[in-house]
């Protein structure tokens, strides 16, 4: 079809913005445009199937693609999107191979198509401007493929009530959320079919290409009902969220099971979010939630709150704080200093994990206490000290731990937390780091503060856990792990924060001393300048952090803030100096966070 003056015109300003084709001279850009056809496609279309021939390079002119394929044993794998002014087919065409994989329209999209035909007449004219650029466009996405958000292509968000709820709706919550990020478009059907409400506001319905220009995040909101609005809500959508009362049914609606049979279900993410009473003390369950869906995750909301509510968006948009606090004593309380820190920083803490003390302290975060009742909760529960045992497991029985660790957390699941938290343990049965993001808190805690040969092994599904930092003693693993998404194959979003409060001890004999025992041990405690001889504790710890230890480069590497504040002049056992510990983290903190750009990056992005 011959395109239309706007629409031509349209082309060149999405060539002309593009980072690739910018580059190309005025007159190189209007033979482009006028060589191409336009085309649309529905949200779910699939416009290149694997296989076929390449006889055609597609550019994006609104809208966006997703390029997937399908493994051998039927997985469905997804790559890179195609945002406006990129293009796709373009080696398959100059080479002669056939399509790779499947390219398949997200939303409803207007494309330009460049066929093999036109293609070889314009290199014939312009034979090095095009060939570099195209070269230069297989290149970036070969490279690494950027994300929408830095391209300054709005994220969508359909938003789909599971049955009529009372009071605001999900997208009155997130607008203000989602105005801290940039700026916003909420959108509901107006009375009249040729309009829209955009942020309260009646607008053309034909706006909708220049409300996704100016704003970096648009909500579509629904009423939950199979309806024209809510099937093209759901075809612009990059991310779905379903909304439920936290008290209602929930087995799987209709509406889901309508939508499920829509191309291109598998390619948008999927989230519920269950809507809880402003006063409430306790989520509900989400196990029954997840029976027949499959969902990034679900989140517990309580109406009223903005906190809650801006934590969903910053998971949402990729931005959540993740932090992770290390093992390592009474050193452990530094990280009530540094969670001081963030906290005076307006530095949000979305999700929590940690081992050992790392793992008592976050736990009990993630409950919501204020820092000063975890230091006073902590120093008394490390005040209870534990009896011997007959050695045949342990050196001592940990039934006071237990006992202490029950009071403490009682039956709460971990699951039933609106902030989400995890414990890692070394799993001995396996060989692996046990990361425990479910079950009773109190128990995910004592396994991650077992330390092998001193404590007995928690039992897990008839597994052996003890402390984590026999492999991890900062498992920023598992964290980079849940601020990921699991549809997409890559590194994760969001911000890891990991703070490491294991101070690297040398751990030697005094080179007099032809071997250890219990008289040399003995005689280092008690008398000054006595030849140092390691006791049962130093040798016992140390061996459950050499992995720990040996894995911290990878933390490192991993994290996108690492701290270590100075405590090495605190004793592994000087709990009774927990207050001077804390206040050693919270300066080092404060002059790390001094030195991010975190605030600055947060900045940028306001409208």
């Amino acid at each position: 079809m011959e395109p239309s003056p706007s629409s031509h015109a349209r082309v060149i300003d999405v060539l002309r913005s593009s980072s690739v084709f910018g580059s190309l001279s005025k007159d190189i850009l209007t033979a482009l445009a006028d060589a191409m056809t336009l085309s649309s496609a529905h949200g779910g279309e699939t416009i290149i199937h694997e296989g076929q021939e390449s006889d055609s390079i597609v550019f994006v002119i609104s809208g966006g693609l997703r390029v997937s394929r399908r493994a051998s044993d039927g997985q469905l794998l997804l790559y890179n999107q195609i945002q406006p002014g990129q293009s796709i087919g373009e080696l398959g065409m100059i080479l002669g191979q056939k399509r790779a994989q499947d390219v398949t329209a997200v939303r409803d999209s207007r494309l330009a198509i460049l066929s093999r035909k036109a293609y070889e007449s314009l290199l014939r004219v312009f034979p090095l401007d095009l060939s570099q650029v195209f070269l230069k466009a297989v290149y970036d996405r070969m490279r690494n493929a950027p994300d929408p958000a830095d391209q300054g292509m709005a994220q969508t968000f359909a938003l789909l009530p599971l049955q009529p709820l009372g009071g605001e709706t999900l997208g009155q919550d997130l607008r203000p959320a989602f105005a801290k990020h940039g700026r916003v478009a909420h959108l509901m059907p107006s009375a009249q079919d040729t309009h829209l409400l955009l942020n309260g506001e009646s607008v053309p319905r034909d706006a909708l290409a220049q409300i996704e220009d100016e704003h970096e995040f648009i909500i579509y909101e629904t009423s939950g009902q199979d309806c024209a609005w809510t099937r093209f809500a759901f075809r612009q959508a990059d991310q779905v969220i379903l909304v439920a009362e936290a008290g209602a049914d929930p087995r799987l609606k209709e509406i889901e099971l309508m939508l499920g049979q829509e191309p291109g279900y598998q390619l948008k993410r999927r989230h519920l979010v269950l809507r809880h009473a402003q006063d409430c003390v306790t989520p509900v369950l989400p196990a029954p939630w997840m029976q027949g869906r499959d969902l990034e995750r679900i989140y517990p909301l309580r109406q009223g709150r903005p906190d809650d509510a801006a934590r969903l968006a910053r998971f949402l948009t990729g931005s959540a704080v993740g932090v992770v606090l290390g093992g390592g004593g009474a050193r452990g309380f530094a990280h009530l200093g540094v969670l001081r820190a963030l906290e005076e920083s307006a530095i949000p803490v979305d999700l929590i994990g940690g081992n050992s003390m790392g793992a008592l302290i976050g736990a009990q975060y993630a409950l919501g206490h204020d820092l000063a009742e975890i230091l006073v909760q902590t120093q008394r529960f490390a005040a209870g000290g534990e009896r011997p045992t007959l050695p045949l497991v342990s050196l001592v029985g940990g039934r006071r731990v237990e006992r202490d660790l029950k009071r403490m957390f009682g039956e709460r699941l971990i699951e039933q937390l609106w902030r989400p938290y995890f414990a890692a343990a070394c799993n001995l049965s396996t060989g692996n780091t046990q990361v425990l993001d479910s079950g009773p808190l109190w128990k995910a805690v004592l396994a991650s503060n077992s330390p092998a040969g001193l404590f007995p092994p928690v039992l897990h599904e008839g597994a052996l856990l003890v402390d984590g930092a026999i492999l991890e003693n900062v498992p920023v693993q598992p964290m980079r792990m849940r601020l990921g998404t699991k549809l997409e194959r890559r590194r994760g979003n969001g911000l890891i924060i990991a703070i490491d409060v294991d101070v690297r001890a040398n751990l030697r004999a005094d080179p007099a001393l032809l071997r250890l025992s219990a008289r040399s041990t003995l005689k280092s405690m008690l008398v000054k300048h006595a030849p140092v001889s390691p006791g049962i504790a130093d040798i016992l710890y140390s061996a459950g952090h050499v992995g720990g230890m040996n894995q911290r480069l990878r933390a490192i590497s991993q994290a996108d803030h690492y701290l270590e504040p100075p405590v090495g002049e605190f004793a592994l056992m000087a709990y009774g100096r927990g207050a001077d510990i804390a206040e050693v983290g919270y300066q080092h903190a404060m002059e790390k966070i001094g030195e991010w750009d975190f605030h600055k990056r947060q900045a940028m992005k306001q409208p």
